[in-house]
């Protein structure tokens, strides 16, 4: 469906124009991005983010009882419209053994949306009245990991809500007629089609967030004591902006800083790289992901393979996973997902490899690219084009990594010679969707920074998935 819930989302963000907004990818969790949801991110790549998992508690469900709550802003409602519709007619002869006539044939399409949302936001001075707040007793898993600095958590401070009942619908119809010998209309195909999606009153479509920091007030003491607990049960509730890649720095009492800042604005405006987050960086995370992959056994790659190669036409199925393993909730799962888990249950892996983190890494950076990129490389996979395109994507990411700014650039010829025909195809479209200006058969394209961070994941992505294919017979 063109216009799919996920494609509304992004649409009505570029019409909002709001700074650090976020779009709601699914519709499932539409409602799970309410205002004071609670957002991890599990990031286990410094050059692609993770997507923001709705842990299912608010805020408010892990603080104490009794204290204030603030008053939310509500806005007036913001009717938003966008609609798409046309019409192809062609007339054509037709030479008949019988008889001579003419055929008409008519197709067209028509969807879009037609929504109102309102947005509920605290501002940042409403935020302060919640820090210093303290926990309850029994405090969730997730604020564990957030106190040892192992995830990140984030809380939604504005949500555009869907204000009433609302039905997306796509239609397309095919009309194919006829007159043949005598003046007489024959219907030869009439066919339409129409889809829709229904969106609740209440739906998010779009957030903000800010990094949630849990502190103990006493910033210098002990977090764990001998016998693995002691916790204080204090809260300190730090907010902060999230600058789209969770650029924050984010202290923990009684661990070292964890530091994710990706990209550093300077005074000047000019976007630097940190030094240690260059290219090469990018190359030595990938080749020790890459070394651990290729240290598990032959069943475990192959289980893999036979299990990441289907999964790669549904989205749902590496996010449902994703998600799971991020929560750290090995539920039930239908399908390949079901064999994964398994392979993590029977934990037959080197004790020195995470294996669950190992496979998040990979969906992490699968969930980065565009569902035409998920099956293009399906089809890589099936026809042993990754080792080609991983070096094709090096050898653009390497020299232009650095740069901010639009750039020319031409692939080399010596890595475009083995991708011929539907390879090539294949590969340019892998480029295109990245966000790179590119037209086949021509190796000159334009380096953009917007592309950066959807290569690097092509590479990472490349990078394991031929370790997987390498173990496989020709």
């Amino acid at each position: 469906m063109p216009h799919s819930f996920d494609w509304v989302c992004k649409d009505i963000v570029k019409k909002l124009q709001g700074k650090d907004l976020n779009p709601v990818k699914r519709l499932s969790d539409a409602k799970k991005f309410r205002q004071f949801e609670i957002l991890q991110t599990d990031p286990q790549s410094l050059f692609w983010k993770s997507e923001d998992t709705p842990v299912g508690y608010s805020l408010l469900q892990i603080l104490e009882p009794n204290c204030p709550v603030p008053e939310p802003e509500v806005s007036s409602p913001i009717p938003l419209k966008h609609t798409l519709s046309w019409k192809l007619k062609a007339n054509t002869g037709v030479n008949a053994t019988i008889a001579e006539g003419s055929v008409s044939t008519g197709c067209g399409q028509s969807c879009g949306y037609d929504i109102e949302v309102q947005c509920t936001s605290i501002p940042d001075s409403k935020l302060e009245s919640l820090q210093n707040r303290k926990l309850l007793d029994r405090e969730p898993s997730f604020v564990k990991d957030c106190r040892m600095g192992m995830k990140d958590l984030y809380v939604v401070t504005e949500a555009f809500e869907v204000t009433k009942d609302t039905v997306l619908e796509d239609s397309s119809s095919v009309d194919l007629s006829g007159k043949v010998g005598i003046p007489q209309v024959v219907k030869v195909w009439d066919w339409e089609r129409t889809e829709s999606v229904a969106i609740p009153k209440g739906s998010v479509v779009a957030y903000k967030k800010k990094q949630l920091v849990i502190e103990n007030n006493t910033c210098g003491e002990q977090t764990w004591g001998p016998s693995g607990g002691g916790l204080s049960k204090d809260l300190n509730l730090l907010f902060s902006p999230d600058d789209g890649l969770g650029g924050t720095l984010l202290t923990v009492p009684g661990t070292c800083p964890t530091i994710l800042s990706h990209l550093v604005l300077l005074f000047l405006g000019r976007i630097e790289e940190p030094f240690h987050l260059d290219f090469n960086c990018l190359q030595d995370e990938v080749s020790r992901k890459t070394g651990e992959l290729s240290m598990l056994s032959k069943d475990v790659q192959d289980v893999m393979f036979s299990s990441l190669l289907p999964m790669l036409s549904d989205r749902k199925i590496l996010y449902d996973l994703m998600n799971m393993l991020e929560l750290d909730q090995l539920g039930h799962m239908d399908g390949p997902g079901a064999v994964i888990l398994d392979v993590l249950r029977q934990d037959s892996r080197p004790p020195w490899i995470d294996l669950k983190n190992l496979i998040l890494y990979l969906l992490q950076a699968l969930m980065v690219l565009s569902d035409t990129q998920l099956s293009l490389l399906a089809q890589s996979m099936e026809k042993r084009l990754l080792f080609q395109q991983r070096e094709l994507v090096k050898s653009i990411l390497q020299p232009n990594f650095k740069y901010p700014w639009n750039i020319p650039f031409t692939l080399q010829p010596q890595l475009l010679a083995p991708l011929q025909g539907e390879g090539l195809t294949i590969t340019y479209e892998l480029l295109k969707e990245c966000g790179l200006k590119m037209e086949l058969n021509n190796p000159r394209s334009t380096w953009d920074l917007e592309a950066k961070m959807p290569l690097s994941a092509l590479y990472g992505s490349l990078s394991l998935l031929q370790q997987l294919v390498d173990l496989r017979p020709c």
